[in-house]
């Protein structure tokens, strides 16, 4: 009887654990969540890499040889000294938006009809971070084409405590912090894309109090025994 008395009482605590509500974060999940931090679904993130201070860029203006110049570094300021029009905001833009930048400083009173295209040759060093029921969490260099179950392997994978339609995303988005929740699962089992990481991302994977009851059940079940063995 003693036994079966603490069986239930451990089986109680799982079930009251399972009624518990995990993260439940107020961020945008399924589609949403790929919009939320950045432009459309899923994006090529080469197309939206910000520029920042120490990135080395080459500037290229159509029929212009003396206003292309290659390998520039965006100064600490996070600008780029160019010829006529001077210093000239970089950090922040991506590539494409840079050379519409130039391309309207230079229209407006050097070229008619510029076209300028804006190269990144070398990128500083950048990270990503992984916190939460990672078996390996911290922070690690961002890899070109980094996505979110690359960064998970990085961080030796979720534990069995992890809640895996609770891994968030957080980003800056036009100096805005934003958030998207992702099914890890889903996304696995190819059901929904994989979503590409930007330098700087942060990535939480979630716990789930189920899974944490049922492996501290576990590792009381030795213990367990042995009590109800004493008692008998």
């Amino acid at each position: 009887m003693k036994s079966l008395r603490l069986l239930l009482v451990v089986v109680s605590t799982i079930a009251l654990s399972a009624c518990q509500a995990g993260l439940n974060p107020v961020v945008p999940a399924g589609s949403a969540a790929y919009t939320t931090i950045g432009n459309g679904t899923n994006p090529n993130p080469n197309a939206r890499y910000p520029l920042t201070s120490g990135d080395i860029v080459s500037v290229s203006v159509f029929q212009e040889p003396d206003l292309s110049h290659d390998q520039m570094a965006i100064d600490d300021a996070g600008n780029l000294n160019l010829p006529l029009v001077g210093q000239m905001r970089a950090k922040g833009l991506t590539t494409s938006e840079l050379a519409k930048q130039i391309e309207q400083a230079y229209a407006g009173r050097y070229l008619r009809n510029p076209r300028v295209a804006v190269y990144l040759d070398k990128s500083v060093v950048r990270n990503v971070s992984v916190e939460g029921e990672v078996a390996l969490p911290g922070i690690y260099p961002y890899r070109e084409g980094e996505t979110l179950l690359s960064a998970l392997a990085e961080a030796r994978s979720p534990l069995t405590t992890a809640k895996l339609d609770e891994v968030l995303i957080f980003r800056t988005v036009d100096g805005q912090r934003q958030g998207g929740r992702f099914d890890v699962k889903a996304i696995r089992e190819g059901r929904m894309e994989d979503p590409h990481l930007l330098p700087d991302d942060v990535i939480v994977v979630g716990f789930s109090q189920l899974r944490g009851a049922f492996r501290d059940f576990l590792q009381l079940a030795p213990a367990i025994g042995s009590f109800v063995y004493l008692t008998k």
